[in-house]
């Protein structure tokens, strides 16, 4: 089986699927996909979240803020525990630093300031609720690696999500207890280095994830993202790795629910029966 352990189901392209979710979550289960972490990128989202998680019970969510939302309001560390304990996620984020159009569009995105405000408190409410946290990066590594080292314990850690850096960093990430999840980028052409990377970072500790509806990978770059395309990711790091598929999926399912430990499947379900045949459980 596989898992998308980074998807935002609530902005799946609605010409997909003829607008069906259900119908983007059948067509990921028809290859193997089995379980599916939908990503919060403000708590005003976590409503509509909960009530896919509530009608899909292959889906788990996250709670937070991404850095490149502008809010009117930022929440401070008690009101995102309480959205997270409220709605039941799994993980705080997505949330990071992006400085990518700081100084291309400045009135569009949150200041350096209230980005790095934004990330410490959710750090902080990820230490504070034993929550892993699933963190962007974008031209801000340094930074991130700061308040990373800060403000997050390593015996919790998190995730790195569509990870585009260098393998310093990758390294340096794991060393504090994330994860490195790579996403279609991987696939793309001009990824060499990348690709690099997703060959030397400890397989136990390497997700795969989609993204979607963003960045779909090769052969369907240029096309909205959907959960089932998680698999091309998949393929892609086995070839780099000279692995077989089976063992990217089982290890990176593994590596998912060792890091979110509330999406683990009840006994009797089909992603529970996966990895206990594959003994990793």
């Amino acid at each position: 089986m596989f898992v998308d352990s980074h998807c935002h189901l609530d902005r799946l392209d609605p010409a997909s699927h003829n607008g069906s979710l259900a119908a983007a979550l059948e067509a990921a289960r028809a290859r193997d996909v089995r379980q599916f972490l939908a990503i919060a990128v403000t708590l005003e989202d976590m409503p509509r979240l909960a009530s896919i998680a509530r009608e899909h019970d292959d889906v788990a969510i996250s709670a937070g803020v991404h850095p490149m939302q502008l809010l009117d309001h930022e929440p401070e560390i008690d009101e995102i525990k309480e959205a997270a304990e409220r709605y039941a996620a799994v993980a705080i984020g997505e949330c990071g630093l992006d400085y990518h159009y700081l100084d291309k569009t400045p009135d569009r995105v949150p200041s350096r300031e209230v980005q790095l405000e934004r990330f410490r408190r959710q750090l902080i409410a990820a230490t504070e609720l034993e929550l892993p946290v699933i963190v962007h990066s974008r031209q801000a590594r340094e930074e991130t690696l700061a308040l990373i080292r800060e403000h997050s314990d390593p015996a919790i850690g998190g995730v790195m999500h569509c990870f585009t850096e260098d393998l310093e960093m990758a390294r340096e990430a794991v060393r504090h207890g994330f994860y490195i999840s790579f996403s279609g980028i991987t696939t793309f052409r001009t990824a060499e280095q990348l690709r690099e990377v997703a060959r030397r970072v400890p397989l136990d500790r390497l997700l795969i994830e989609t993204d979607s509806p963003y960045l779909a990978p090769v052969p369907y770059r240029g096309k909205p993202n959907e959960p089932a395309w998680v698999v091309e990711v998949a393929q892609c790091i086995a070839r780099e790795r000279g692995i077989s598929l089976e063992e990217v999926a089982m290890q990176t399912t593994a590596n998912f629910y060792r890091l979110f430990r509330g999406a683990a499947p009840e006994p009797s379900s089909a992603a529970r029966e996966a990895l206990v045949r594959a003994g990793l459980v």
